[in-house]
């Protein structure tokens, strides 16, 4: 059993007198009144990411689609064979829960959470991601997530963002692995590959050295010239973000995600070998790390939702130096993006219903040895604050 998920003896006190006001955080959540509006600021930016988001998915389209025979795309997903299909499906809905398997081990350092509500609230995430712009389904899982658990819904993004940047780090890992193993090269890969394994390289240095430097951090704001009330709300929101970045600061839940990493970009890569042969196509394992890579990547641009227009630019741009035409890869493609919708419609929709339902909330109280003050008081806030 972990120990990281049971209560620590000297806390039994903390615990027991936790639970009135745990038990009453859900309903004062989910009262809690809407943000105000931020503004014209905030208006004008979402306006300027909205422009830049159509621009660049217009343009990927143009390069993808141009010259592109309708009819001979049309034949190459007609001729789709079922079986295939079926096997690349079951290994996506296996990859899938093995992602929400890898958070819960993330939220669970502070929480216990069960495997239930981490795999709804996930699934409800990567839902909102194929319908709502900006990646709108990490706020989605995070809402859902923290009003069924004690938990701030600052730590619980921070988990989820620094999920989303360790699977950026793993795909830099082993798509230059791959990228040194083909030829030809794709050559947009090659120009942009080092920047982005150095900025994916810094993401990691940054989770893992950020939350040492907590009592600089803390000094550092505390002589910053702010109103007491904003300086308190900077400082606990800065220990809610280092307390969802240090859930990596324990071997056991390292190693673990770690593990499942592995498995869930193995079992997607099966996916896409799998799902290439259902259309006729033959698409070796590096090639099909490649284009996951590549798909990582396009995710961090600016992106309408559904990723549509990088998701064919991708496409066309990792298959066609490899032997397939344009037609069978804007055939893969969008063939890939309907089941993608599919698959996460068939477990997405039914999430919003269950998390409906009342759940039980456990919280693992306390702080582990060798914390620091600004552990402590952020494991008092975790049960105080809601927000």
């Amino acid at each position: 059993m972990d120990r990281s998920l049971t209560p620590e003896p000297d806390n039994r006190g903390r615990t027991e007198a936790a639970k009135p006001e745990i038990d009453g955080l859900l309903p004062a959540q989910a009262s809690k009144p809407p943000l105000p509006d931020s503004g014209t600021g905030a208006t004008g930016g979402r306006w300027w990411f909205g422009a830049v988001a159509t621009l660049l998915a217009a343009v990927s389209l143009y390069y993808s689609l141009r010259g592109v025979d309708w009819a001979n795309v049309w034949r190459v997903a007609s001729g789709v064979e079922w079986k295939y299909v079926a096997v690349g499906t079951a290994f996506t809905c296996a990859a899938l829960f093995l992602r929400s398997l890898r958070w819960r081990i993330l939220l669970n350092a502070e929480a216990r959470l069960d495997v239930a509500t981490v795999f709804w609230s996930n699934m409800a995430g990567y839902l909102g991601n194929n319908f709502l712009p900006a990646r709108g389904g990490e706020l989605v899982r995070t809402a859902l997530v923290s009003r069924r658990a004690p938990l701030s819904r600052t730590y619980v993004l921070t988990t989820a963002l620094s999920e989303r940047l360790m699977d950026a780090f793993a795909l830099a890992l082993i798509g230059s692995l791959a990228l040194a193993t083909v030829r030809p090269q794709p050559p947009w890969m090659t120009h942009v590959w080092p920047a982005v394994a150095a900025a994916a390289a810094c993401g990691v240095l940054v989770t893992g050295l950020l939350p040492l430097s907590e009592g600089a951090l803390e000094s550092m704001m505390g002589r910053m010239p702010l109103p007491d009330a904003m300086r308190g709300r900077l400082l606990g929101l800065a220990r809610q973000v280092l307390l969802g970045l240090r859930a990596f600061h324990h071997r056991g839940r390292l190693a673990g995600f770690v593990l499942l990493t592995a498995t869930i970009w193995l079992g997607d890569a099966c996916a896409t070998v799998v799902g290439a042969r259902a259309l006729g196509f033959e698409v070796s394992f590096p090639v099909a790390v490649l284009l996951l890579t590549g798909l990582g990547l396009g995710a961090t641009l600016p992106s309408t939702p559904g990723y549509v227009g990088i998701y064919q630019f991708v496409y066309v741009g990792v298959l066609t130096p490899f032997g397939m035409g344009r037609d069978g890869a804007v055939a893969f493609a969008l063939f890939s993006q309907i089941m993608g919708y599919a698959v996460t419609l068939a477990l997405g929709g039914p999430s919003f219903y269950w998390l409906r339902q009342p759940g039980p909330v456990r919280f693992r109280p306390g702080v582990r040895s060798g914390g620091s003050a600004m552990q402590a008081e952020t494991a008092g806030a975790v049960l105080r604050s809601g927000s």
